[in-house]
């Protein structure tokens, strides 16, 4: 998706929210900014990969969870670091609901 031009890669992201099962094990590579949510309840940190419409109007995000063969905790991204991630996604179901992710995700350079 790196390839596409911002209304494009915003509409694929939203896509993939609408119709999850359709793009379950494909690889995905996007780039954006970096967003971070720390459960107050579970103390679990979640990373997502945020992508604006061309108007920056409207955004979507995508968790990713990075190959922790090759990653430590540390070199997850900072919040509003333009990141460039690549991944394979998948859903996973926490406390009754459905969730996407991209996992075993690299990070790559621009």
């Amino acid at each position: 998706m790196t390839a596409l031009s911002s209304t494009l890669i915003y509409s694929e992201v939203f896509n993939m929210m609408m119709e999850p099962l359709e793009y379950v094990g494909k690889t995905v590579k996007m780039d954006g900014v970096c967003s971070i949510y720390e459960d107050e309840n579970t103390g679990n940190i979640y990373y997502a990969c945020i992508v604006q419409d061309a108007t920056q109007c409207c955004s979507q995000g995508l968790e990713f969870v990075l190959d922790e063969d090759q990653y430590q905790k540390e070199d997850y991204p900072k919040a509003g670091d333009e990141i460039v991630i690549k991944g394979t996604f998948d859903t996973y179901e926490e406390n009754g609901n459905q969730y996407l992710t991209m996992r075993d995700s690299q990070l790559l350079e621009d």
